[in-house]
């Protein structure tokens, strides 16, 4: 297997979903806490980052399994089919890096204590049930429920729990600042998979994937991604509004032409080849002028 390849496999071009809310959730720690561990914060990064190479890697593992239209799928589609990669060698790859993606976790929750092992522990489930058992998730309307939830307020949670274990007070203000802080992240994230789902609902359907797309209908899908994009910006000012972050964060609203402009060529025209790419866009911009723009204030705090 060949680096492009791997890369390829485990999707390295969507990590962008993982890797800006877990700074987020840094920047978040040190502007409201003054307080950060990067030594385990870099064990809970290889943990994340392994865990999300192993879960996409049995996203196309359980795809070819269960494509049921063989030929254009399973032969020209998937990677796995495309490259003519051992199935063997797929599944003996991703156990391991789930294995050791787990080890870690549990190292970091004896440190820091038994909540991590119970977030971690909901992580692992939906990354594992999302493309595998005889009814996954990402083939029922559940994929944007937990995809955007999962990666983009879960990580920052976990990774403000880690940075403030020894003061983290579970109560219902908490939470609610690190969902705020978390809202754009985790409506880009859900958008994506509703964007990719849009874009292959035809094939979905073939493949008896019903989606959330499926029972929304186009139109109303389409509305939706719309809506989750204004809802997105909207919480950036608000969580500067409410002092959880600092006024710099409101620089990242000079993205909002481009966000603008890439989410109307979407709604205009739905591709898997030439239109989904704005989604991914939408995702990787906007997470990253919140992430970068909060990033700025650090050192003056």
């Amino acid at each position: 297997m060949t680096i492009p390849v791997f890369l390829e496999l485990v999707e390295i071009k969507a990590k962008t979903a993982s890797i800006f809310p877990f700074l987020l959730g840094a920047c978040f720690s040190w502007f409201n806490y003054h307080s950060v561990h990067l030594g385990l914060l870099l064990l809970f990064f290889v943990a994340m980052f392994i865990f999300n190479m192993s879960v996409d890697i049995l996203d196309n593992y359980n795809d070819y399994q269960h494509a049921t239209e063989t030929h254009d799928y399973k032969e020209k589609t998937n990677i796995i089919g495309r490259e003519h990669l051992s199935l063997r060698v797929i599944l003996s790859l991703m156990i391991t890096m789930i294995i050791v993606s787990a080890v870690i976790g549990i190292g970091l929750a004896y440190i820091v204590g038994w909540p991590l092992l119970i977030m971690g522990g909901l992580c692992y489930l939906v990354g594992i049930f999302y493309s595998s058992g005889p009814r996954p998730l990402s083939s029922l309307p559940l994929g944007e429920l937990f995809s955007g939830p999962t990666m983009g307020f879960m990580i920052t949670l976990i990774c403000v729990y880690i940075n403030t274990y020894q003061l983290f007070d579970w109560n219902v203000g908490t939470l609610a600042q690190i969902l705020l802080i978390s809202l754009p992240n985790t409506l880009w994230i859900s958008n994506l998979m509703l964007a990719n789902n849009i874009c292959d609902l035809g094939e979905d359907e073939k493949n008896k994937r019903y989606t959330l797309v499926h029972y929304l209908g186009k139109k109303r899908s389409l509305q939706l991604f719309g809506i989750m994009n204004v809802i997105a910006i909207l919480a950036i000012p608000a969580s500067v509004g409410l002092k959880i972050a600092p006024w710099t964060v409101l620089l990242s609203l000079f993205t909002l032409p481009l966000i603008i402009k890439q989410t109307n060529i979407f709604l205009k025209r739905q591709d898997k080849s030439k239109t989904f790419i704005c989604a991914i866009r939408i995702l990787a911009v906007g997470a990253m002028s919140q992430t970068l723009s909060f990033m700025i204030y650090i050192p003056f705090i």
